[in-house]
């Protein structure tokens, strides 16, 4: 099911051992290759200073209250996690990067993006356009399909002039 960033982040973890709350999530670690995200960033609970990372293979459901955890024992340290010390460094985040076209058409700024709750890869993003072409169309929905390819700065997609671009006006 694909879910909003806005229910991903600043979510609840939920323990199935202890039946409350563990932790609650603060930012996506996204893997900037190929947009999955790979863990998300966390406030513990129990210690507030600590910045933990649930691990999106920890993940055992989510649900409208938040994730579904078996118990705080998945919140890992980011130290600890050499196999993704490289995509932590990065510190990548796909919101607010400016999104061109290969023709270097500039279509707007990513507002929100969708991701699919059990992989966890991003599947489409969502642009807020200029003045001009926001009055004409409403907010720009680009598939991970027609992205070519994600810098520091931009994220390049395909030309939308030869294709039909989904309007998020009926984001769903």
């Amino acid at each position: 099911m694909l879910q909003f960033s806005a229910s991903l982040l600043n979510r609840p973890v939920l323990s199935l051992q202890t039946g409350g709350v563990v932790a609650t999530t603060t930012g996506a670690i996204i893997n900037p290759n190929n947009l999955k995200i790979e863990g998300f960033y966390c406030i513990d609970h129990f210690d507030r200073r600590r910045t933990a990372v649930l691990l999106y293979q920890d993940i055992r459901d989510v649900i409208v209250q938040g994730f579904v955890v078996n118990d705080q024992d998945v919140l890992a340290d980011p130290g600890e996690l050499v196999r993704l010390k490289e995509v932590i460094n990065i510190h990548f985040d796909v919101l607010g990067k400016q999104v061109v076209t290969t023709k270097k058409e500039k279509l707007g700024k990513v507002i929100d993006f969708a991701a699919e709750t059990t992989t966890m890869y991003i599947q489409k993003l969502y642009l807020a356009q200029s003045m001009f072409k926001n009055l004409t169309g409403g907010n720009l929905g680009i598939d991970r399909t027609q992205i070519v390819e994600i810098t520091d700065k931009k994220i390049i997609v395909q030309d939308l002039s030869g294709t039909v671009s989904a309007h998020a006006g009926a984001m769903a």
